[in-house]
């Protein structure tokens, strides 16, 4: 049975355990053109230890809610509604000075490209030390000390060696290997990894993911997983959200979003994905069209423009979010008990209600 009562209501869904809570929130960039709705309400929850991953294209608004939760959104970007509790406190609420004893201590942040991320004209222990001193009480020594262990930690080989060497001797995956280093070194309770495997082959690609499984287990960091690429946080994630224009389209486990998929967004993602089992004649099936203009929103599903089972109400109305169990809901149309159950297309304008 589905029902559609309002994601943050809902008191199943909120726990004592809970480390994160986003709600509602709204971001937006005031260009000269006009207001760019990045992020148009979304929620979602985060618990001690686990770790969840969000999805979707580019421009669908995953780095800025990233970004938004670090309060690292500058002019001409601005939160303009919600609230982000981490461990009962509403991080909006914070000041910058307030965010600085937060950020890099007990929420870390692990960028795209660590070359961008890595000061080159200091060595990566000096860089993980001035971390750790930042916030907690050690000498230089022990710091030292603590940025040797964390470099062990991360697999990187010789690691009293490598903590004297600058960013351009390391290669790509140990600079991405460093920066991990370099974000847990002071021991956060949140890790948010913004695309972290990108710009790595596949087989560096392959161990970051390893190494990020093993710390959650070792150490009980919870994890927000931020990529395009839905096939990477299929083996790190317990839960999958997937975010399309500035608002989430899907939020389930990963076996229910890689199984069961409800919102048609997410069975595009999965149709595009590679398959080893893919035969010679059987091409990929990307999605057509473009996102949608977030400057002008669609007052509708944003996904409708380019979705096949797509139906009047779709393009008239946002859709509620449906939900198939407790942790599976879904902005779609297409779940409401009055929804044609076969061909869904658009061409006859079906309405509902």
């Amino acid at each position: 049975m589905l029902w559609t009562q309002d994601y943050v209501s809902r008191g199943d869904f909120v726990e004592n355990k809970n480390i994160l809570e986003v709600k509602n929130l709204r971001t937006s960039f005031f260009t000269h053109v006009g207001e760019v709705k990045a992020i148009r309400g979304v929620g979602f929850h985060l618990k001690e230890g686990e770790a969840i991953g969000i999805v979707g294209e580019s421009g669908s608004g995953k780095s800025v809610t990233s970004m938004s939760i670090m309060k690292l959104i500058q002019d001409p970007g601005k939160i303009v509604d919600g609230e982000i509790i981490f461990k009962e406190k509403d991080l909006v609420e914070f000041t910058q000075k307030e965010m600085q004893k937060i950020r890099g201590n007990e929420i870390a942040m692990i960028f795209q490209d660590p070359m961008t991320s890595l000061n080159p004209v200091f060595t990566i222990g000096n860089q993980i030390i001035e971390v750790i001193r930042k916030h907690k009480k050690m000498s230089k020594k022990e710091a030292r000390k603590k940025a040797i262990e964390m470099l062990t930690l991360v697999g990187i080989p010789s690691p009293d060696k490598r903590v004297d060497q600058y960013p351009h001797e390391f290669s790509g995956g140990m600079r991405q290997r460093a920066m991990i280093a370099m974000a847990l070194s002071c021991e956060p309770s949140l890790l948010i990894a913004d695309e972290p495997t990108t710009a790595l082959d596949v087989t560096i690609q392959a161990q970051i993911l390893e190494l990020m499984k093993n710390l959650k287990n070792e150490i009980n960091t919870s994890i927000i997983l931020i990529t395009h690429d839905l096939g990477v946080v299929a083996d790190v994630c317990s839960r999958i959200i997937v975010m399309y224009g500035g608002l989430i389209m899907e939020e389930a486990t990963s076996e229910e979003i890689f199984y069961n998929p409800k919102h048609p967004y997410t069975k595009g993602l999965l149709k595009s994905i590679p398959k080893i089992d893919l035969g010679e004649s059987q091409r990929l099936i990307p999605i057509e069209g473009t996102p949608p203009d977030l400057l002008n929103p669609p007052k509708g599903c944003p996904f409708a423009a380019r979705c096949s089972d797509s139906m009047r109400i779709c393009k008239e109305k946002q859709p509620p979010y449906f939900y198939t169990n407790e942790e599976h809901r879904a902005m779609c149309w297409l779940l409401h008990e009055d929804a044609p159950k076969t061909d869904t297309k658009a061409k006859g304008g079906i309405a509902i209600g």
